[in-house]
């Protein structure tokens, strides 16, 4: 199947629905993307800390697909700001994985204490320029993260990919991203590791509704909403699961519904450590 893209504000299109790969290792990553690539995914996420490029770049190529057919996102984290460290960071991200770009390069985390995410970001429009990278974008960056950004450097974030699932929502982070012509991305969108968020009643209740899965609700809760979301799975079946949901639709009492299991703006993941 054809899954729906969302264009960026270079004008390129991502893919709605991902593959996340954290914490899958190199062989588990491969059999992965080759079993979602014959499902129709395109658009496969990984990163420098999570271990597995040289895995991603092996499922494809397994697949026969075209390079150019795939949406490849990779991460850059601490290690690589500051001093144009990014420069040798992708350089040695794309020769582990054996392409000559990636679509979307994203700054891992802000770590604003260190004050090096201008700078980096700079660096980041250099390998833009060059075709590295044919997106730029952040992740986990607060509005107060991205205001600095936005003053300071000349290239607005094409993506910004944070923590997001209906506990945790993001309201605040959602509109300034559209406001600015950022792409909100939601990792972890089906509730981390405990997948809590799947066992809710109010989900259940839907789902039993509709003839649904609970994580068909709330993938269907992302996309509905215009978000990407990058569920990761090393499982075939619910691969095919998460594609589920593009002929179903949630009504607005469905989402008033949803919206009561917000844990508040605090909740989540703080942009100020290295985590996911």
């Amino acid at each position: 199947m054809t899954i729906p893209t969302i264009t960026l504000n270079t004008g390129a299109g991502i893919p709605q629905l991902g593959l996340g790969t954290w914490p899958l290792n190199d062989a588990e990553v491969a059999d992965a993307v080759e079993a979602a690539a014959a499902l129709g995914y395109r658009h496969i996420d990984t990163a420098t800390r999570y271990g597995n490029e040289a895995g991603v770049a092996d499922g494809i190529r397994r697949t026969g697909i075209d390079r150019s057919e795939f949406f490849v996102t990779t991460k850059l984290d601490g290690e690589f700001q500051g001093d144009d460290r990014a420069i040798g960071g992708l350089e040695a991200a794309l020769d582990r994985m054996g392409f000559d770009y990636v679509d979307l390069l994203l700054m891992h985390w802000p770590l604003p204490q260190r004050g090096l995410f201008v700078d980096t970001w700079r660096t980041f429009e250099k390998l833009h320029a060059d075709g590295r990278a044919r997106a730029i974008g952040v992740s986990n960056f607060r509005p107060e993260h991205l205001d600095v950004l936005l003053a300071e450097t000349e290239i607005v974030p094409a993506v910004n990919q944070i923590q997001l699932n209906p506990s945790v929502p993001r309201l605040d982070h959602r509109a300034y991203d559209a406001q600015h012509g950022i792409v909100t991305e939601s990792y972890s969108p089906l509730g981390g590791q405990g997948a809590s968020v799947l066992r809710e009643p109010v989900v259940a209740e839907i789902a039993e509704r509709l003839g649904r899965t609970p994580a068909q609700v709330v993938l269907r809760w992302h996309v509905q909403q215009g978000l990407v979301a990058i569920p990761k799975s090393a499982s075939p079946e619910r691969m095919r699961d998460n594609l589920g949901i593009f002929d179903l639709e949630l009504s607005d009492a469905d989402l008033d519904a949803l919206a009561t299991l917000s844990q508040g703006p605090d909740a989540g993941n703080d942009s100020n450590v290295e985590g996911h």
